[in-house]
């Protein structure tokens, strides 16, 4: 319904007219046309998808196989507002509704890559967003339960994956610093907004072994750290400085 409605709009924008009944017919040949231009346009994004691969993330070493096969087959451009879509595949974040982001491509695959998912794993995710993150856990992971804060944003990410059709993933609308709500453990987490510290209930719900991959520090100084469960200790690597939307936490924590 959208893309019909924006069809519309550029045809007003073209020829300077609203559409009428006549105009909305179709004429031989237009449904040809059509096609074509989407298959264009299907190629052109394919092409942006395979430049991204090999420029930003195999160029700046990323090496895992299968985070590099999920990230070539993911259509980006889908997660992102039309009006924004032409920077899908730029190496840049791209700015969401809410004033949220959907992260640079490098920085996603860096972070999926140090989580090190196996296909027998449950994956908790801290900010759904527009889901591309998710997307990328569940082509990775058994199971995924991602929380988001923003009921919106929430909503359309949900609806961005199960437009493709994935459906290992559990989704819960609420302050995310808390976790999941359910006594259980997962075998990785990953935070996609910055919290000042890592929150105490994300420790207890890390199995034994486990890894987390979260942005922590202030709006002005954050790092992105691997933090790894030994007994009640956490080994911490630093992957490097970053810059992301801050944890949105109800009001009384």
């Amino acid at each position: 319904m959208t893309d019909g409605n924006q069809g519309n709009n550029r045809a007003v924008d073209e020829f300077g007219m609203s559409l009428g009944e006549e105009s909305n017919c179709e004429k031989p040949g237009d449904q040809s046309r059509k096609t074509g231009a989407m298959s264009n346009q299907a190629e052109q994004w394919a092409t942006q998808r395979r430049l991204m691969v090999d420029r930003q993330l195999r160029g700046r070493g990323i090496a895992d196989e299968r985070v590099l096969e999920v990230m070539g087959r993911l259509p980006r451009e889908l997660f992102i507002p039309q009006d924004r879509r032409s920077y899908a595949y730029d190496d840049n974040p791209v700015l969401l509704e809410e004033g949220q982001t959907i992260s640079q491509p490098y920085i996603v695959a860096l972070m999926s890559e140090k989580l090190d998912v196996r296909s027998d794993h449950k994956v908790l995710e801290i900010g759904t967003g527009c889901g591309y993150q998710t997307a990328i856990l569940a082509g990775l992971a058994g199971k995924v339960y991602t929380i988001e804060r923003i009921a919106s944003l929430a909503k359309q990410g949900r609806r961005n994956l199960e437009a493709l059709g994935i459906d290992n993933v559990e989704y819960l609308i609420g302050d995310g610093s808390r976790g999941w709500p359910v006594e259980m453990v997962f075998d990785r987490i990953i935070a996609t907004a910055a919290a000042e510290s890592i929150p105490k209930r994300w420790e207890q719900q890390l199995a034994e072994g486990g890894k987390m991959v979260a942005p922590i520090g202030s709006s002005g100084s954050q790092q992105l750290l691997l933090l790894e469960k030994r007994g009640k200790e956490f080994r911490r690597t630093l992957l490097c400085y970053c810059r992301f939307v801050e944890l949105i936490r109800d009001n009384h924590q």
